[in-house]
């Protein structure tokens, strides 16, 4: 049943929240709410269903053949069914955008918006499930048991340290691909930012110092990824400072973060890692002094990724910083994961990978710095969301490098 369109100009009983009143609906006043009336997705069907015939072939008695077929030979169910072109959107709702722990419900605004920019910029359906529970367990345990639905399970807005564990448990017991996409679709543009960002700077990137400020899901991921990648050094810091090996309050996530960043063996404040350093990187909110900024190496890299207030304003970054980066949408450089996951799925999908792996995700990185290609400028290191030949370069990428990993079933 199609959802009821609210007359603004007709007199009201009810407000926003549903109860008796007299305010207007807000959708009287803002679009985003007028938008999202009703939700905004829907599922449709491929195929006609006009009469008797395509009634007896679309079910009963044709689908009883096609049925008894995958019984018989499992894998059939990728050719004649949508599974290998569809994923799963899952959350507990515990860290979504900037708004935190706001629950299953409130979530779903935010999964339909993932599951519609799937499809729009990978061709990929997309189902967004929202789960009213929190233990990694039984999340994991519900992931699993719904699995045979889909093709691969995008994690999405749940909170660290939990998001490694459930991602890690997830991987071990699923054959098909799994990401989470706030850690690794943060990390790959990030990289592909950084490289091109490298590149007009004519350095490589194992020339360079980074800073990161942030150590949950995306933060970790960077890190890992910029490792993978050949970065010079990498430290990463917290509210408590640099994560380093010489500190006795680190988390088992952050302790193995210890193992394989700051070489430099830096301590202290994310002020005094700066100094110096040829990148900053931050997923953390907050605010960075300006004077720590300006003790950044010249022609620095600053990628102030919090939404929707930047770390260093890029007014003040672009005082000392060659290249900057946002978040956001409204300056040059934006950070923006809708660059990755939908063609690193659709490469996955494309070859029915078992899992998502860490050449899979640089092959997404180096392809999706390659779109830049000679126009390449300070204030276009990163190609914009709507730029048709990212999706493309990336899935081709992804399903190459799956290939080459022995992961691709086709």
């Amino acid at each position: 049943m199609a959802a009821e369109i609210v007359n603004p100009r007709s007199e009201s009983t009810t407000d926003h929240t549903g109860h008796e009143g007299g305010a207007e609906p807000l959708d009287s006043f803002d679009p985003a709410f007028a938008l999202h009336r009703g939700g905004k997705m829907a599922v449709q069907a491929t195929v006609p269903v006009r009469d008797k015939d395509d009634l007896s072939l679309a079910y009963t008695p044709g689908v009883a053949k096609v049925c008894s077929a995958i019984a018989e030979q499992p894998d059939l169910v990728h050719d004649y069914t949508w599974k290998s072109s569809v994923v799963a959107v899952v959350t507990d709702g515990t860290a979504v955008l900037g708004l935190g722990d706001i629950g299953p419900e409130a979530s779903l605004p935010v999964m339909e918006g993932k599951a519609i920019l799937f499809k729009q910029f990978g061709g990929v359906d997309a189902v967004p499930i929202a789960l009213n529970c929190t233990d990694v367990d039984e999340i994991v345990e519900t992931v699993v048991r719904l699995a045979p639905s889909f093709g691969g399970v995008n994690l999405e807005d749940i909170s660290a340290p939990r998001c490694f564990e459930i991602e890690r448990k997830l991987q071990e017991r699923l054959d098909i691909p799994v990401f989470h996409d706030d850690q690794h679709g943060t990390a790959v543009v990030t990289l592909a930012a950084l490289r091109n960002a490298a590149r007009l700077s004519q350095r490589s990137l194992g020339e360079l110092r980074a800073v990161i400020s942030g150590a949950g899901a995306a933060g970790v991921a960077i890190a890992r990824m910029l490792v993978e990648a050949g970065i010079g050094d990498v430290a990463v810091a917290d509210r408590k400072g640099v994560v380093s090996a010489d500190r006795d309050d680190l988390t088992a996530v952050k302790q193995e973060l210890a193992g394989f960043t700051n070489k430099a063996g830096l301590s202290g404040s994310l002020e005094a890692a700066l100094d110096g350093a040829d990148v900053f990187i931050g997923v953390s909110g907050g605010t960075v002094p300006e004077a720590a900024v300006s003790s950044m190496a010249e022609g620095a890299f600053v990628f102030a990724m919090a939404n929707p207030n930047p770390e260093v304003h890029p007014d003040v970054a672009h005082k000392y910083a060659s290249v900057v980066a946002t978040g956001r949408s409204d300056f040059p450089n934006q950070i923006n994961n809708v660059l990755a996951f939908p063609g690193i799925f659709a490469g996955a999908l494309q070859v029915r990978a078992s899992r998502i792996t860490e050449g899979m995700k640089l092959a997404a990185a180096e392809a999706l710095a390659s779109v830049v290609g000679d126009d390449l400028a300070a204030d276009y290191v990163i190609p914009s969301p709507f730029d048709e030949r990212v999706a493309p370069a990336v899935t081709a990428a992804v399903a190459a490098a799956a290939r080459a990993e022995g992961v691709a079933r086709r």
